[in-house]
Protein backbone atom coordinates (compact mmCIF):
# COMPACT_ATOMS: atom_id res chain seq x y z
CA UNK A 1 0.00 0.00 0.00
CA UNK A 2 3.04 1.86 0.84
CA UNK A 3 4.55 1.97 -2.38
CA UNK A 4 1.31 3.34 -4.16
CA UNK A 5 1.13 6.11 -2.41
CA UNK A 6 4.80 6.80 -3.40
CA UNK A 7 4.21 6.01 -6.58
CA UNK A 8 0.76 8.60 -6.99
CA UNK A 9 3.32 10.85 -5.05
CA UNK A 10 6.40 10.21 -7.91
CA UNK A 11 3.41 10.80 -11.02
CA UNK A 12 2.25 13.98 -9.03
CA UNK A 13 5.50 15.40 -9.00
CA UNK A 14 6.61 14.65 -12.83
CA UNK A 15 3.11 16.33 -13.68
CA UNK A 16 3.35 19.47 -11.31
CA UNK A 17 6.98 20.18 -10.52
CA UNK A 18 8.44 18.53 -13.80
CA UNK A 19 6.81 20.10 -16.63
CA UNK A 20 4.37 22.09 -14.41
CA UNK A 21 1.73 21.30 -16.94
CA UNK A 22 -0.60 23.96 -17.63
CA UNK A 23 -4.64 23.27 -18.25
CA UNK A 24 -5.68 22.95 -21.95
CA UNK A 25 -1.78 21.24 -23.04
CA UNK A 26 -0.89 18.10 -24.41
CA UNK A 27 1.42 16.20 -23.00
CA UNK A 28 3.44 13.49 -24.21
CA UNK A 29 4.38 10.55 -21.78
CA UNK A 30 7.70 8.64 -23.37
CA UNK A 31 7.48 5.17 -21.72
CA UNK A 32 9.15 1.41 -21.85
CA UNK A 33 6.78 -1.24 -21.24
CA UNK A 34 8.74 -1.58 -18.02
CA UNK A 35 6.87 1.20 -16.54
CA UNK A 36 4.10 0.56 -17.32
CA UNK A 37 2.62 0.82 -13.87
CA UNK A 38 4.24 4.46 -13.37
CA UNK A 39 2.68 5.75 -16.85
CA UNK A 40 -0.55 5.38 -15.88
CA UNK A 41 0.03 6.91 -12.99
CA UNK A 42 0.80 9.88 -14.85
CA UNK A 43 -1.67 9.60 -17.45
CA UNK A 44 -4.32 9.96 -14.68
CA UNK A 45 -2.31 12.53 -12.69
CA UNK A 46 -2.34 14.98 -16.27
CA UNK A 47 -6.13 14.53 -16.95
CA UNK A 48 -6.75 15.73 -13.47
CA UNK A 49 -4.50 18.25 -13.67
CA UNK A 50 -6.52 19.68 -16.96
CA UNK A 51 -4.87 18.06 -19.81
CA UNK A 52 -6.07 18.23 -23.15
CA UNK A 53 -4.53 15.09 -24.23
CA UNK A 54 -2.14 12.46 -22.80
CA UNK A 55 -0.16 10.85 -25.92
CA UNK A 56 1.99 7.85 -25.00
CA UNK A 57 5.19 6.68 -26.96
CA UNK A 58 5.05 3.47 -25.88
CA UNK A 59 8.62 1.45 -26.52
CA UNK A 60 10.17 -2.13 -25.03
CA UNK A 61 13.97 -3.16 -25.35
CA UNK A 62 13.48 -6.43 -25.84
CA UNK A 63 11.53 -5.13 -29.08
CA UNK A 64 13.89 -2.81 -30.00
CA UNK A 65 16.64 -5.66 -29.36
CA UNK A 66 15.27 -8.02 -31.94
CA UNK A 67 15.14 -5.00 -34.50
CA UNK A 68 18.51 -4.04 -34.22
CA UNK A 69 19.65 -8.56 -34.64
CA UNK A 70 17.16 -8.79 -37.72
CA UNK A 71 16.79 -5.53 -39.50
CA UNK A 72 19.31 -4.57 -42.21
CA UNK A 73 21.19 -1.11 -42.38
CA UNK A 74 19.33 0.30 -45.00
CA UNK A 75 16.28 -0.30 -42.79
CA UNK A 76 17.57 0.98 -40.24
CA UNK A 77 18.49 4.35 -41.82
CA UNK A 78 14.73 4.80 -42.74
CA UNK A 79 12.76 6.56 -40.49
CA UNK A 80 9.26 6.20 -41.43
CA UNK A 81 7.29 9.19 -42.51
CA UNK A 82 4.56 8.72 -40.04
CA UNK A 83 6.83 8.51 -37.66
CA UNK A 84 8.02 12.26 -38.46
CA UNK A 85 5.05 13.43 -38.89
CA UNK A 86 4.05 12.56 -35.89
CA UNK A 87 6.71 14.13 -34.01
CA UNK A 88 5.45 17.46 -35.95
CA UNK A 89 2.37 17.34 -34.42
CA UNK A 90 3.57 17.15 -31.52
CA UNK A 91 5.60 20.71 -31.94
CA UNK A 92 2.44 22.32 -33.67
CA UNK A 93 0.26 21.07 -30.21
CA UNK A 94 3.07 23.19 -28.28
CA UNK A 95 3.04 19.68 -26.54
CA UNK A 96 5.04 19.48 -23.49
CA UNK A 97 7.58 16.00 -22.34
CA UNK A 98 7.55 13.60 -19.55
CA UNK A 99 10.31 10.90 -20.11
CA UNK A 100 10.35 7.90 -17.90
CA UNK A 101 14.24 6.26 -18.12
CA UNK A 102 13.86 2.78 -17.11
CA UNK A 103 17.16 1.14 -18.62
CA UNK A 104 18.30 -2.24 -18.69
CA UNK A 105 22.43 -2.29 -18.79
CA UNK A 106 23.98 -4.97 -20.53
CA UNK A 107 20.84 -6.14 -22.51
CA UNK A 108 22.25 -5.01 -25.34
CA UNK A 109 25.70 -5.28 -24.77
CA UNK A 110 26.78 -8.26 -27.57
CA UNK A 111 24.97 -5.71 -30.30
CA UNK A 112 26.73 -4.46 -33.57
CA UNK A 113 27.30 -0.89 -32.28
CA UNK A 114 27.36 0.21 -35.72
CA UNK A 115 23.72 -0.83 -36.38
CA UNK A 116 22.68 1.20 -33.30
CA UNK A 117 24.82 4.26 -34.12
CA UNK A 118 23.11 4.10 -37.73
CA UNK A 119 19.62 3.96 -36.43
CA UNK A 120 20.42 6.95 -33.76
CA UNK A 121 21.88 9.23 -36.75
CA UNK A 122 19.06 8.55 -39.08
CA UNK A 123 16.29 9.47 -36.12
CA UNK A 124 18.88 12.41 -35.11
CA UNK A 125 18.61 13.79 -38.44
CA UNK A 126 14.85 13.33 -39.38
CA UNK A 127 13.95 14.58 -36.11
CA UNK A 128 16.12 17.54 -35.78
CA UNK A 129 13.28 20.60 -35.42
CA UNK A 130 11.89 18.21 -32.21
CA UNK A 131 15.51 18.06 -30.78
CA UNK A 132 15.11 22.17 -31.68
CA UNK A 133 12.27 22.30 -29.71
CA UNK A 134 12.79 20.30 -26.65
CA UNK A 135 16.84 21.08 -26.04
CA UNK A 136 15.58 25.00 -26.95
CA UNK A 137 13.35 24.97 -24.49
CA UNK A 138 10.52 25.81 -26.60
CA UNK A 139 8.04 23.80 -24.30
CA UNK A 140 8.52 22.24 -20.73
CA UNK A 141 9.82 18.97 -20.64
CA UNK A 142 11.64 16.54 -17.63
CA UNK A 143 12.72 12.80 -17.46
CA UNK A 144 11.65 10.55 -14.19
CA UNK A 145 13.23 7.13 -13.09
CA UNK A 146 11.41 3.70 -12.67
CA UNK A 147 12.76 0.34 -11.78
CA UNK A 148 12.62 -2.61 -13.86
CA UNK A 149 14.26 -6.32 -12.76
CA UNK A 150 16.86 -6.16 -15.17
CA UNK A 151 18.60 -2.84 -13.57
CA UNK A 152 17.82 -3.76 -10.24
CA UNK A 153 19.98 -6.67 -10.48
CA UNK A 154 22.94 -4.61 -11.64
CA UNK A 155 22.47 -2.12 -9.04
CA UNK A 156 21.79 -4.85 -6.12
CA UNK A 157 23.55 -8.01 -7.55
CA UNK A 158 23.72 -9.15 -3.77
CA UNK A 159 19.95 -9.02 -3.26
CA UNK A 160 17.21 -11.44 -4.42
CA UNK A 161 15.36 -10.55 -7.38
CA UNK A 162 11.95 -9.00 -5.47
CA UNK A 163 14.70 -7.44 -2.62
CA UNK A 164 17.00 -5.50 -5.42
CA UNK A 165 13.61 -4.02 -6.96
CA UNK A 166 12.12 -3.29 -4.05
CA UNK A 167 15.90 -1.22 -2.98
CA UNK A 168 15.82 0.34 -5.81
CA UNK A 169 12.48 1.58 -6.12
CA UNK A 170 13.10 2.87 -2.43
CA UNK A 171 16.55 4.78 -3.73
CA UNK A 172 14.27 6.41 -6.67
CA UNK A 173 11.93 7.83 -4.29
CA UNK A 174 14.19 8.80 -1.85
CA UNK A 175 16.56 10.48 -4.29
CA UNK A 176 13.57 12.31 -5.75
CA UNK A 177 12.62 13.78 -2.63
CA UNK A 178 9.46 11.35 -2.45
CA UNK A 179 8.33 10.01 0.94
CA UNK A 180 5.28 8.92 3.35
CA UNK A 181 5.45 11.87 5.50
CA UNK A 182 5.98 15.26 3.42
CA UNK A 183 4.25 16.92 0.00
CA UNK A 184 7.33 16.22 -2.42
CA UNK A 185 5.86 19.63 -4.46
CA UNK A 186 6.93 21.77 -1.23
CA UNK A 187 9.90 19.80 -1.03
CA UNK A 188 11.09 20.75 -4.45
CA UNK A 189 10.00 24.16 -4.20
CA UNK A 190 12.64 24.71 -1.26
CA UNK A 191 15.41 22.73 -3.24
CA UNK A 192 14.88 24.69 -6.61
CA UNK A 193 15.74 27.80 -4.00
CA UNK A 194 18.89 26.30 -2.42
CA UNK A 195 19.87 25.40 -5.65
CA UNK A 196 19.64 28.82 -7.33
CA UNK A 197 21.91 30.08 -4.91
CA UNK A 198 24.83 28.24 -5.94
CA UNK A 199 23.95 29.65 -9.78
CA UNK A 200 23.73 33.08 -8.51
CA UNK A 201 27.38 33.19 -6.92
CA UNK A 202 28.56 31.47 -9.94
CA UNK A 203 26.98 34.11 -11.93
CA UNK A 204 28.09 36.68 -9.85
CA UNK A 205 31.93 35.63 -10.17
CA UNK A 206 31.66 35.12 -13.84
CA UNK A 207 34.43 33.53 -14.27
CA UNK A 208 36.21 32.83 -18.23
CA UNK A 209 37.46 29.38 -17.28
CA UNK A 210 37.89 26.38 -14.95
CA UNK A 211 40.49 24.24 -13.74
CA UNK A 212 39.83 20.42 -12.38
CA UNK A 213 42.28 18.71 -10.74
CA UNK A 214 42.42 14.90 -8.81
CA UNK A 215 44.45 12.65 -7.77
CA UNK A 216 42.66 10.21 -10.66
CA UNK A 217 44.46 11.87 -13.29
CA UNK A 218 42.08 14.80 -14.56
CA UNK A 219 44.18 18.18 -14.76
CA UNK A 220 41.67 19.82 -17.36
CA UNK A 221 40.81 23.60 -18.50
CA UNK A 222 37.36 24.77 -19.39
CA UNK A 223 37.03 27.87 -21.02
CA UNK A 224 32.99 29.33 -20.93
CA UNK A 225 32.03 30.94 -23.56
CA UNK A 226 31.17 34.80 -22.49
CA UNK A 227 27.60 35.59 -21.35
CA UNK A 228 27.00 32.29 -20.20
CA UNK A 229 24.33 31.73 -17.31
CA UNK A 230 24.65 29.22 -14.91
CA UNK A 231 21.62 27.34 -14.13
CA UNK A 232 20.59 24.90 -11.36
CA UNK A 233 17.26 23.30 -10.36
CA UNK A 234 14.16 24.63 -12.05
CA UNK A 235 14.47 26.71 -15.43
CA UNK A 236 11.54 28.97 -17.80
CA UNK A 237 10.37 27.38 -20.93
CA UNK A 238 10.41 29.80 -23.69
CA UNK A 239 6.39 30.18 -23.25
CA UNK A 240 7.18 31.51 -19.82
CA UNK A 241 6.47 28.31 -17.65
CA UNK A 242 8.76 27.78 -14.69
CA UNK A 243 9.52 23.36 -14.73
CA UNK A 244 12.55 20.95 -13.53
CA UNK A 245 13.44 19.42 -16.34
CA UNK A 246 15.60 16.30 -14.37
CA UNK A 247 13.87 14.36 -11.17
CA UNK A 248 16.12 13.99 -9.47
CA UNK A 249 18.90 17.05 -9.73
CA UNK A 250 21.71 18.73 -7.64
CA UNK A 251 23.66 20.06 -10.32
CA UNK A 252 24.38 24.06 -11.29
CA UNK A 253 25.71 24.09 -15.16
CA UNK A 254 26.65 26.20 -17.92
CA UNK A 255 27.79 26.41 -21.60
CA UNK A 256 31.80 25.77 -22.06
CA UNK A 257 32.98 27.19 -25.41
CA UNK A 258 33.10 24.59 -28.32
CA UNK A 259 37.21 25.38 -28.81
CA UNK A 260 38.35 26.11 -25.33
CA UNK A 261 38.79 22.84 -23.28
CA UNK A 262 42.27 21.72 -22.63
CA UNK A 263 43.60 18.97 -20.52
CA UNK A 264 42.95 15.43 -19.42
CA UNK A 265 39.97 14.22 -17.72
CA UNK A 266 39.39 10.55 -16.07
CA UNK A 267 35.52 9.11 -15.70
CA UNK A 268 34.76 8.44 -12.05
CA UNK A 269 32.00 6.12 -13.10
CA UNK A 270 30.46 3.86 -15.55
CA UNK A 271 28.72 5.61 -18.94
CA UNK A 272 25.46 3.74 -19.84
CA UNK A 273 24.85 4.07 -23.74
CA UNK A 274 22.71 2.35 -26.06
CA UNK A 275 22.18 -0.35 -23.82
CA UNK A 276 26.02 -0.91 -23.26
CA UNK A 277 28.24 0.26 -20.15
CA UNK A 278 31.77 1.87 -20.75
CA UNK A 279 33.70 1.71 -18.26
CA UNK A 280 37.36 3.07 -16.71
CA UNK A 281 37.91 5.51 -19.39
CA UNK A 282 39.80 8.77 -20.45
CA UNK A 283 39.77 11.51 -22.62
CA UNK A 284 42.79 14.24 -24.06
CA UNK A 285 41.32 17.25 -25.27
CA UNK A 286 43.57 20.21 -27.45
CA UNK A 287 41.44 23.36 -29.15
CA UNK A 288 38.62 21.66 -27.43
CA UNK A 289 38.16 18.45 -29.24
CA UNK A 290 39.14 15.05 -27.93
CA UNK A 291 42.26 13.83 -29.12
CA UNK A 292 43.17 10.88 -27.68
CA UNK A 293 41.00 8.26 -25.50
CA UNK A 294 40.62 4.77 -23.99
CA UNK A 295 38.28 2.42 -22.20
CA UNK A 296 38.75 -0.72 -20.46
CA UNK A 297 35.41 -1.69 -21.45
CA UNK A 298 33.43 -0.86 -24.55
CA UNK A 299 36.18 1.41 -26.21
CA UNK A 300 33.94 0.72 -29.43
CA UNK A 301 30.78 2.22 -28.53
CA UNK A 302 32.64 5.43 -26.77
CA UNK A 303 34.61 5.76 -30.40
CA UNK A 304 30.93 5.83 -32.11
CA UNK A 305 29.64 8.47 -29.65
CA UNK A 306 32.76 10.60 -30.05
CA UNK A 307 32.42 10.21 -34.23
CA UNK A 308 28.53 10.58 -34.18
CA UNK A 309 29.02 13.76 -35.97
CA UNK A 310 31.73 16.49 -36.61
CA UNK A 311 30.89 18.11 -32.99
CA UNK A 312 30.39 15.25 -30.90
CA UNK A 313 34.35 15.05 -30.04
CA UNK A 314 33.42 18.68 -28.31
CA UNK A 315 31.55 19.20 -24.93
CA UNK A 316 28.62 21.59 -24.80
CA UNK A 317 28.15 20.96 -20.76
CA UNK A 318 29.61 21.55 -17.46
CA UNK A 319 28.14 20.57 -14.10
CA UNK A 320 29.40 20.90 -10.47
CA UNK A 321 28.14 18.99 -8.15
CA UNK A 322 29.40 18.67 -4.47
CA UNK A 323 30.67 14.90 -3.85
CA UNK A 324 29.17 15.58 -0.69
CA UNK A 325 25.05 15.51 -1.83
CA UNK A 326 22.31 13.30 -1.07
CA UNK A 327 22.75 10.68 -4.32
CA UNK A 328 26.18 10.60 -3.83
CA UNK A 329 26.12 9.74 0.18
CA UNK A 330 23.69 6.80 -0.91
CA UNK A 331 27.03 5.13 -2.67
CA UNK A 332 24.73 3.60 -4.75
CA UNK A 333 26.12 3.14 -8.35
CA UNK A 334 23.12 3.45 -10.44
CA UNK A 335 24.64 2.73 -13.74
CA UNK A 336 21.72 5.29 -15.36
CA UNK A 337 22.92 8.70 -15.96
CA UNK A 338 19.84 10.96 -14.39
CA UNK A 339 21.09 9.78 -10.85
CA UNK A 340 25.12 9.11 -11.48
CA UNK A 341 25.56 12.81 -13.03
CA UNK A 342 23.69 14.09 -9.83
CA UNK A 343 26.18 12.05 -7.76
CA UNK A 344 29.02 13.74 -9.59
CA UNK A 345 30.90 16.60 -11.32
CA UNK A 346 29.88 15.92 -14.95
CA UNK A 347 30.58 17.19 -18.88
CA UNK A 348 28.59 16.22 -22.03
CA UNK A 349 29.84 15.58 -25.17
CA UNK A 350 27.90 17.12 -27.93
CA UNK A 351 25.16 19.81 -27.91
CA UNK A 352 24.94 23.03 -25.49
CA UNK A 353 21.91 24.12 -24.09
CA UNK A 354 20.75 27.48 -25.62
CA UNK A 355 19.60 28.79 -22.38
CA UNK A 356 23.40 28.54 -20.85
CA UNK A 357 23.90 32.21 -22.90
CA UNK A 358 22.08 35.23 -22.46
CA UNK A 359 19.17 35.58 -24.88
CA UNK A 360 20.03 32.31 -26.14
CA UNK A 361 16.49 30.77 -26.00
CA UNK A 362 14.76 31.27 -29.29
CA UNK A 363 18.16 32.66 -31.19
CA UNK A 364 19.44 30.97 -34.19
CA UNK A 365 21.89 28.36 -33.75
CA UNK A 366 24.34 29.72 -36.09
CA UNK A 367 24.19 33.12 -34.39
CA UNK A 368 25.08 30.71 -31.25
CA UNK A 369 27.72 28.75 -32.78
CA UNK A 370 29.71 32.29 -33.69
CA UNK A 371 30.22 32.58 -30.00
CA UNK A 372 31.56 29.37 -28.60
CA UNK A 373 28.05 26.95 -28.52
CA UNK A 374 28.38 23.02 -29.79
CA UNK A 375 26.21 22.09 -32.55
CA UNK A 376 25.85 18.64 -32.37
CA UNK A 377 22.84 15.99 -32.74
CA UNK A 378 24.29 13.93 -29.44
CA UNK A 379 24.16 15.28 -25.74
CA UNK A 380 25.99 12.36 -23.71
CA UNK A 381 27.02 13.32 -20.18
CA UNK A 382 29.73 11.39 -18.06
CA UNK A 383 30.53 11.50 -14.35
CA UNK A 384 34.27 13.00 -13.60
CA UNK A 385 33.96 14.74 -9.67
CA UNK A 386 35.75 12.95 -6.88
CA UNK A 387 36.02 13.33 -3.25
CA UNK A 388 39.39 15.02 -3.44
CA UNK A 389 38.41 17.42 -7.09
CA UNK A 390 39.86 20.45 -6.34
CA UNK A 391 38.45 23.37 -8.62
CA UNK A 392 39.28 26.58 -9.15
CA UNK A 393 37.61 29.56 -11.15
CA UNK A 394 39.55 32.16 -13.57
CA UNK A 395 37.57 35.77 -13.76
CA UNK A 396 37.32 38.22 -16.18
CA UNK A 397 40.70 39.70 -14.46
CA UNK A 398 42.63 36.66 -14.00
CA UNK A 399 41.92 36.37 -10.44
CA UNK A 400 41.56 32.91 -9.17
CA UNK A 401 39.24 31.98 -7.00
CA UNK A 402 38.76 28.45 -5.22
CA UNK A 403 35.72 26.72 -6.08
CA UNK A 404 35.53 23.62 -4.46
CA UNK A 405 38.12 22.02 -2.08
CA UNK A 406 38.15 18.21 -1.08
CA UNK A 407 35.14 17.74 -3.61
CA UNK A 408 32.63 20.11 -2.63
CA UNK A 409 31.86 23.53 -2.89
CA UNK A 410 33.61 26.36 -0.62
CA UNK A 411 32.10 29.45 -2.14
Amino acid sequence: MQFFKLLDKLADLAVKVGVNLQPGQTLVLRSNTESRILARKIVERAYAAGAKRVIVDWSDEYVSRAGFLNMAEETLKDIPQHVVERSRYYVAEEACFISISSPMPGLNKDLDPKKVQIAARAAQEKLAFLREYTMGNQSQWTIISAANKVWARKVFPELRPREAINALWDAIFKASRVIVETDPVEEWNNHNKELKQHADKLNELNFKKLHFKNSLGTDLTVGLVENHIWVAGGEKAANGIYFNPNIPTEEAFTMPHKMMTEGKVVATKPLHYGGKLIEDFWLRFEGGKVVEFDAEKEKETLANILSFDDNASYIGEIALISHDSPISNTNILFYNTLFDENASCHMALGRAYPMNIKDGIGAPIASLVEKGYNDSMVHVDFMFGSSDMEISGITQDDEEIKVFENGNFII
